[in-house]
């Protein structure tokens, strides 16, 4: 196993009728990074980039480099659970309900 391929991929989906894409290094999250609109680039964006980059460098694991390129994919609404083959939706922009006692 390439020391910058994930232990696990992370899968994601640009959305319903979207195939599912495996990104299965830190190569592949580049890249795909790359390709990601400049106007949508934000902190969460700027953090993966560099975490992948910096794996790549030899400066971070690639561990560390999926937990970061993954919590992107999660919060632009990508992600897809693997145990469930479902999208996770982030819902934390929503205000919370309230609870009926």
């Amino acid at each position: 196993m390439n020391r910058l391929q994930f232990v696990v991929p992370v899968r994601l989906s640009r959305g319903p009728g979207h195939p599912i894409q495996e990104i299965e290094g830190v190569a592949e999250a580049i890249a795909f990074l790359r390709e990601w609109p400049a106007g949508r680039r934000g902190p969460v964006f700027n953090c993966a980039m560099n975490c992948c980059l910096a794996a790549e460098a030899g400066q971070i694991s690639t561990d560390d480099a999926r937990r970061s390129f993954a919590g992107f994919i999660r919060i632009s609404g990508m992600l897809v659970d693997e145990r469930i083959g479902h999208y996770v939706v982030d819902h934390s922009h929503e205000r919370p309900m309230r609870r009926s006692a």
